[in-house]
């Protein structure tokens, strides 16, 4: 009989995560200390933040925490795979990055020392916009404690995501009516 994993996510990193997400104003700067935090709280050898670019149809890393430049440009993370954390909209773990035919790049995950990996989708209510990647240099257990605990800040995540490109649109929207003559604006 196995023993249950030991919790590794506790109400501090939880805590610490979730005011960091509430406060930050500097989104670059939160994606930083997420996906350090992430990492040092799971002691994973890394950790990565990606986003969707629809257009594209592949995810763009926005930031990363103990992973090598090399890897980081090992090529693209396309959405064409049904059975993703992406695409089923809930975490997914690989035990062994070396034998999964999920993995894009396991020669590359070989050579970085990763073994395995957690992915978990981050989501603007039901809808997955990016992912959070925990990369691992043996094969672990996680709680499942710690997973709802995650899928919940990457739930908080895409909300500040979304609020924030809202905020850019709506910047713009003002530059651009500030430059209108005033007798257009008449009526607004």
């Amino acid at each position: 009989m196995d023993k249950e994993p030991k919790r590794r996510f506790h109400l501090h990193h939880f805590k610490s995560i979730s005011h960091a997400i509430a406060t930050y104003e500097d989104l670059g700067l939160l994606f930083n200390h997420l996906a350090e935090g992430t990492a040092r709280a799971f002691d994973a050898k890394g950790c990565a933040i990606m986003l969707l670019d629809e257009r594209e149809k592949q995810f763009f890393l926005v930031s990363s925490y103990g992973i090598s430049e090399s890897y980081k440009k090992k090529g693209p993370i396309l959405i064409d795979q049904s059975d993703s954390a992406f695409f089923i909209n809930e975490p997914v773990f690989i035990k062994d990055m070396l034998c999964d035919n999920r993995i894009h790049y396991p020669e590359e995950a070989k050579e970085e020392g990763f073994v395995s990996l957690l992915c978990i989708p981050i989501r603007h209510r039901k809808d997955p916009i990016g992912l959070v990647r925990i990369y691992h240099a043996e094969a672990i257990q996680y709680h499942k404690e710690d997973v709802d605990a995650l899928c919940v800040l990457c739930e908080l995540l895409g909300m500040v995501i979304e609020i924030n490109g809202l905020i850019n649109f709506l910047d713009k929207v003002k530059v651009a009516m500030g430059s209108l003559p005033t007798r257009m604006l008449a009526g607004l």
